[in-house]
C-alpha cells in the first residue's frame, strides 16, 4: 500500500486546572499530543502520537510535518516496519537534528506508532499479539542494532527470543484470562491536598493496586509528611515507590532518600538527569536497597544500554513514545532481557497507558517471558478521549484484543481539544 497522506493534530487537554500529572519538575502540566494520522491509498488509516505537557507541543507537530516528504506518495510494507522505521531514522538531513533524540526523535516516534497501528489494523490483531506471533527473525529485523552490539548482538538476541518461543501459546492465553500487572500514580500528583492522597490510596488498594507511587522532590519535610500519610493509609504490605523527576543531584538524592527510608520506598525513579549514567550508579550504590528506576526520558536505546552496563539502574521504565516508536523499543526490551533488567514501563500522560501496554504484553509473550517484578504504570487520566481505552481490573491490565495499536483518539476529542481553536481552548 502507499501512504496517501500524512495529517497532523496538536492536541492539548487543560490537566493543569486539578494538577494532574503535577511533579517537583512539572508543577502544571497540560497533558498534550502530537497527533498523526497516516491515510493510505485504500483508506485505511494508523494512528499514533508522542506526549508533551503542552508549550512546545507544536514544535514535535513541526517535526513530524518534516518526515512527510519520507512518508507521503511513499509504498508501505507492513511486514518490514524495521526498513520503514530505518528510513526516518537513517535520513542523513533529518538526523542532523538529533540525532535520534528530542523533538525529531519523538515525531518519528508518533509515526512509527502510527504505522504498527496500521498493521495491526491490516492484521486484524492488537500490536501485542502480532509482534508475540512474528518468529523470532523477523523481530530481530524490526531492530536497529547500530551502536548496540559490543552489549548484544542480533545472534544473541534471537538466542534469546527461540528460548521464549515453547511457552508462547501458554503465556498469551494466561494474558488473555488474567490480565498484566500494574500500579497506579492517581494518588501520588504532588499538587494534591494531603486528604485527597491518603482518600486515592485507600481506594487504590481497595480496587486491588498493590503498587502505587508518588512524586516528590520539591520539599524534604513535605515529602517525609506526605509518606508517612500514605504508608499509613495502604499499610506495610503495600509497595511505595516514589519518582523525583530528575529534580536532584547526586548527593542530596542519596541524602533525600534517606530521610524518606523510614517509610519503606520500594524504587526511587529519576532521581537525577536521565543523562547521568556514572550519577544513577552512584545514586543507586547510596539508596540500597531502595530500587533506582529510570528510563521516561532516556533518550534512546544508547543510553539504555550504558545503563544496563554500568549497572546504573534496577528497574527500565520504557516509553512508547520517547524514542522512536516500536522498533527501538524492541531493542529496548531485548537488552533488558539479556541483562535480566525487568521493564515497568512510564505511562503518566494522555494515551501512554493505552501505548505502553501493547509493548509489556509482548515482552510477556516472546521476550523476558516473566512478569515477575513488572508492572506497568496506570493514571486515571483521558482514557475516555480513545476509541479502545485501557480497561483494568483489580489492580490489572485487561489484554486488549482490538486490532491496532489503541492509540485512536475519538474524532470529537480530537476537535474539542485543538489547540488553539478547539471548543475547549476557545473557553
Amino acid at each position: 500500500m502507499k501512504v496517501a497522506s500524512l495529517v497532523v493534530h496538536d492536541v492539548r487537554f487543560p490537566t493543569s486546572r486539578e494538577l494532574d500529572g503535577s511533579d517537583a519538575m512539572n508543577p502544571d502540566p497540560d497533558y498534550s499530543a502530537a497527533y498523526v494520522v497516516l491515510r493510505t491509498d485504500g483508506g485505511a488509516e494508523g494512528h499514533g502520537f508522542c506526549f508533551t505537557i503542552g508549550r512546545g507541543n507544536e514544535v514535535c507537530v513541526a517535526a513530524i510535518r518534516a518526515f512527510a516528504p519520507l512518508v507521503e506518495g511513499r509504498e508501505l510494507d507492513l511486514a518490514d516496519l524495521g526498513e520503514f522505521s530505518r528510513r526516518l531514522l537513517h535520513d542523513s538531513q533529518l538526523r542532523w537534528l538529533g540525532p535520534e533524540k528530542g523533538a525529531v526523535h519523538m515525531a518519528a516516534a508518533a509515526i512509527i506508532n502510527a504505522a504498527f497501528d496500521l498493521a495491526g489494523k491490516d492484521a486484524g490483531l492488537p500490536v501485542w499479539r502480532l509482534l508475540g506471533e512474528m518468529p523470532p527473525e523477523q523481530i530481530v529485523d524490526l531492530a536497529d542494532w547500530r551502536y548496540l552490539t559490543d552489549a548484544l548482538t542480533p545472534a544473541r538476541a534471537l538466542e534469546i527470543l527461540k528460548e521464549a518461543v515453547p511457552g508462547r501459546e501458554k503465556r498469551t492465553a494466561e494474558l488473555l484470562e488474567t490480565g498484566y500487572p500494574a500500579y497506579t500514580t492517581t494518588p501520588g500528583w504532588l499538587g494534591y491536598t494531603d486528604d485527597k492522597l491518603v482518600r486515592l490510596a485507600r481506594e487504590a488498594v481497595a480496587e486491588g493496586f498493590t503498587q502505587i507511587k508518588l512524586k516528590v522532590g520539591a520539599d524534604l519535610d513535605e515529602d517525609v509528611r506526605r509518606l508517612r500519610l500514605a504508608r499509613e493509609a495502604v499499610g506495610p504490605d503495600i509497595r511505595i515507590a516514589v519518582d523525583a523527576n530528575q529534580r536532584w543531584d547526586v548527593a542530596p538524592a542519596i541524602e533525600w532518600m534517606a530521610a524518606l527510608k523510614p517509610y519503606d520506598p520500594y524504587w526511587i525513579e529519576e532521581p537525577t538527569s536521565p543523562d547521568d549514567v556514572l550519577g544513577h550508579a552512584a545514586i543507586r550504590r547510596g539508596v540500597a536497597p531502595v530500587k533506582v528506576a529510570t528510563g521516561e526520558h532516556i533518550a534512546n536505546r544508547v543510553m539504555v544500554k550504558q545503563m544496563l552496563q554500568a549497572g546504573a539502574i534496577d528497574v527500565l521504565q520504557l516509553d512508547a513514545c520517547r524514542v522512536a516508536g516500536v522498533t527501538e523499543n524492541v531493542a529496548i526490551l531485548l537488552l533488558a532481557a539479556a541483562f535480566g533488567v525487568p521493564v515497568c514501563p512510564h505511562a503518566g500522560g494522555v494515551g501512554l497507558c493505552e501505548a505502553v501496554q501493547h509493548l509489556s504484553m509482548f515482552d510477556l509473550v516472546a521476550v523476558s517471558a516473566s512478569a515477575a517484578d513488572r508492572v506497568i504504570e496506570y493514571v486515571d487520566h483521558l482514557h475516555e478521549h480513545f476509541v479502545d481505552p485501557v480497561r483494568v481490573t483489580g489492580g490489572r491490565y485487561a489484554a486488549p484484543t482490538a486490532p491496532g495499536m489503541s492509540t485512536q483518539m475519538k474524532a470529537a476529542s480530537l476537535a474539542a481539544y485543538a489547540h488553539p481553536h478547539g471548543e475547549v481552548w476557545r473557553k
